[in-house]
């Protein structure tokens, strides 16, 4: 078996078994992973790796801005919409501008953000708040939006 079909599978377990809040995690996870990634190709000057990565990064941020449930999220999927949106920008003028250092600041962003949804998914898990009966308790989708999972 190949090791790309092996990771493959692995992830699609990892994600078909994940609840709602460890998608989220997981998809920090993974936007923070493709801007390191394009921060590599950055410092090998290749314009097309670094336009692959960000690319999958601002996919995911888009994923995340398009699955805010604004009447049960309220003030903080307001927040979360607006913080999205500004890392969007941020994130195609440092494509555009070769800005490494705009790059960092948006992974420290999204670090930020991964670690609250860690402590949300870590309190939920032992009791500290209640999952909101309201919130759809179906099995994760194999593809959210555009992103295949």
């Amino acid at each position: 078996m190949n090791p790309q079909s092996v990771h493959q599978q692995y992830m699609s377990t990892q994600v078909s078994t994940a609840d709602r809040l460890q998608i989220v995690v997981m998809l920090y996870e993974g936007a923070i992973s493709f801007l390191s990634q394009a921060k590599e190709k950055m410092a090998n000057k290749d314009a097309p790796g670094k336009g692959l990565f960000i690319g999958k990064a601002l996919d995911i941020i888009a994923e995340l801005n398009a699955s805010l449930n604004f009447v049960e999220g309220q003030e903080v999927a307001v927040n979360l919409f607006h913080l999205y949106n500004f890392l969007t920008g941020h994130i195609t003028r440092a494509n555009l501008n070769w800005d490494v250092d705009a790059v960092d600041q948006a992974i420290t962003m999204l670090i930020q953000l991964r670690d609250a949804w860690l402590q949300v998914s870590q309190k939920e898990k032992s009791g500290e708040i209640k999952e909101n009966p309201s919130i759809s308790t179906e099995p994760p989708r194999n593809f959210i939006g555009s992103l295949k999972v």
